[in-house]
């Protein structure tokens, strides 16, 4: 059995010139190929929600870092706002006799009406004065007095 050979079917162009299959216009082929770009530098919901959650891990851990050190903070900026105070008392007492209140201090403008004249957790500072000099105490975070965490 022989066999023919398979024709091969050709377009002729009316100039007689054979045709190629269409190609696709060069425009066409750069958005097709930006279309799949974009799907894979696009971010899914999950991925999103992923970073999110990391996102707030960092930030709890963080706070957890921070929060300590803001009251260690308040405490040493109490401490130093008492010793200005008990530093003004002295020299008001050097001046008039008894023992002032901050609000006489303020008044006689021994202390700036700007100072902190209450401590970081806005009590009023307690002046006691003695023979020896003068001492500012605040009731520290509990905002009682007579209790450990006094500040001088």
């Amino acid at each position: 059995m022989t066999t023919a050979p398979i024709a091969t079917v050709t377009t002729q162009h009316p100039v007689g010139e054979a045709l190629a299959p269409p190609a696709l216009p060069a425009t066409l082929s750069r958005l097709t190929r930006r279309r799949r770009g974009r799907r894979q530098q696009a971010m899914t919901l999950i991925e999103i929600m992923i970073v999110m959650v990391i996102m707030a891990m960092v930030a709890t851990a963080a706070s957890f870092a921070i929060i300590p050190q803001l009251e260690k903070a308040k405490v040493k900026q109490t401490s130093t706002d008492a010793k200005a105070i008990a530093a003004a008392a002295e020299m008001y007492m050097a001046e008039n006799d008894g023992c002032p209140t901050v609000e006489e201090l303020v008044s006689n403008k021994i202390l700036k009406g700007t100072s902190n004249t209450k401590d970081a957790w806005d009590n009023d500072f307690v002046i006691e004065c003695d023979q020896d000099g003068a001492v500012a105490r605040s009731a520290g975070p509990d905002k009682q007095m007579g209790s450990e965490d006094d500040i001088e």
